[in-house]
């Protein structure tokens, strides 16, 4: 007997059978938009939409004074949320995490939660100009969304010495971002 070949993604979406849980995630440098993106497709999917910056914040505001504090309760968190985005994703849900993934050991955490629980990812890669980011941090500054800390361009130029770029060898399915307007990231 010969096995059916697979669906496309495309085929089983239009044949209105469940499209299989993604997990969503992000890389880009403070201010590249990864917020703003990580809302948009979180309301284009249904999906469980959540926010690094939102939980740090509201388990650990006291605590957070600076970059070593966020390393330190970033990684605690982690360890809360994975298990519990792995079964929202085994579940069938699509997930966007608004996490940063600007690291290849921040990246390998995300592909052990999908993995895990057997669902596709995406990638997205925002590649922003640094003028840009400064703008729109400047304006994140002023009008302090929920989650949002302060950040100057000190803070900015030393977090960005950490971030490294995606590699077609970390074998990722990457979707590449361009600048977008200032006025809506």
């Amino acid at each position: 007997m010969q096995r059916p070949e697979p669906l496309a993604l495309d085929t089983l979406l239009g044949s209105g059978m469940p499209a299989p849980a993604t997990l969503h995630f992000f890389c880009g440098k403070a201010g590249a938009g990864k917020s703003t993106l990580s809302q948009r497709l979180a309301g284009q999917h249904g999906a469980l939409l959540l926010s690094e910056d939102v939980w740090l914040s509201r388990l650990y505001g006291d605590e957070l004074r600076g970059f070593d504090d966020y390393v330190r309760c970033s990684q605690r968190l982690k360890t809360v949320v994975a298990p519990l985005v792995v079964d929202v994703l085994a579940s069938g849900r699509t997930v966007v995490m608004d996490f940063q993934a600007n690291t290849r050991s921040r990246r390998q955490w995300f592909r052990s939660i999908f993995e895990a629980a057997s669902a596709g990812h995406v990638l997205h890669w925002l590649q922003t100009p640094d003028a840009l980011c400064l703008q729109r941090i400047a304006r994140r500054n002023v009008e302090r969304p929920e989650g949002s800390s302060e950040l100057t361009e000190a803070d900015f130029h030393h977090v960005s010495s950490f971030f490294e770029a995606p590699q077609a060898d970390e074998g990722f399915h990457v979707l590449t971002h361009g600048a977008t307007d200032p006025s809506r990231g």
